[in-house]
């Protein structure tokens, strides 16, 4: 299976697809996906991953097609890894256009440590000793 594609570069091959035709549609996307991919190896399980969305879109958005795709490896069917494709595909486009990039600054309801600093705070001058929190706070600065 060494020549199998990954789900990631059958996603490149999409989002190339729309970037060179973004009025196409999206079901000529997955008829491309198919028609490029079918009767070659199924991507392994193992790589049922977009990495490079992490810090683009939220997890909810980029994962959605995933369990489609592997419904279509585990079946065999290139139909449905190109559906779960177009899935993830429409959410990662959207989602800009909806609410701005997930890694904006200007979004500060994205910062997860805005509502725990204060607790944070509070339970590390609690809980831990002097000694640890001076050896903390330098490294926190470098």
């Amino acid at each position: 299976m060494a020549d199998a594609p990954t789900v990631s570069d059958i996603f490149r091959y999409a989002l190339e697809l729309r970037s060179s035709n973004p009025s196409g549609s999206f079901a000529d996307v997955k008829s491309s996906i198919v028609s490029k991919y079918s009767g070659g190896s199924l991507p392994e399980t193992a790589y049922l991953t977009i990495p490079e969305y992490d810090n683009i879109a939220p997890e909810e958005d980029w994962t959605a097609g995933l369990p489609v795709v592997l419904r279509g490896i585990h079946n065999s069917d290139w139909n449905d890894v190109a559906q779960g494709i177009i899935i993830s595909l429409e959410q990662v486009e959207n989602y800009p256009k909806m609410s701005g990039r997930e890694d904006d600054p200007a979004k500060e309801w994205r910062n997860r440590e805005k509502g725990i600093a204060s607790a944070e705070e509070k339970n590390l001058t609690k809980w831990m000793p002097e000694e640890l929190m001076a050896i903390a706070q330098r490294s926190s600065k470098n």
